[in-house]
């Protein structure tokens, strides 16, 4: 595992949802302080708000890889491509490591409940939940991402 995969684990332990621990992780490298970027990602939680749509680690790729990596132009019609095929392949490597993209899928019985109060951190909780190792996957994802040759990958 990573730094940044133990960092993102150690704030998901901390109590920061899937996609705040993997922003946080990154927080620093993106010119945020943390407050401001856990803030960011504060919504994407739970698969979309608690929705069980978009696991929140995944979504937090997609925040950093875009802020780290991302096109600013609306015309820059290459550099959107590049952008889509770096969060494309992000996203195959973590499907090809954990089975799916959706927190539904990766929670399995435990992904049923779209009720907006999170359940209480507990010990139960820690040890029941795929989270932990979902968030440091998709962080060290992240800091394995400057050493691909994304141009031979897709």
């Amino acid at each position: 595992m990573s730094e940044k995969g133990k960092l993102a684990r150690a704030l998901f332990e901390q109590g920061y949802n899937c996609c705040q621990s993997v922003v946080g992780a990154f927080a620093a490298e993106m010119g945020m302080e943390l407050e401001e970027a856990v803030r960011l990602a504060s919504a994407f939680g739970g698969g979309l708000g608690r929705l069980r749509e978009g696991c929140g680690a995944v979504s937090g790729m997609a925040l950093v890889a875009g802020m780290l990596y991302g096109y600013a132009s609306p015309t820059d019609g290459e550099n959107k491509a590049r952008t889509y095929g770096m969060m494309q392949e992000l996203a195959r490597r973590f499907r090809e490591r954990n089975g799916s993209l959706l927190c539904r899928d990766l929670l399995g019985p435990e992904g049923t409940s779209t009720d907006p109060v999170p359940e209480a951190r507990t010990a139960d909780y820690y040890q029941r939940r795929p989270c932990p190792g979902l968030i440091a996957c998709a962080a060290d994802l992240l800091a394995e991402l400057p050493t691909w040759d994304l141009s031979k990958e897709l």
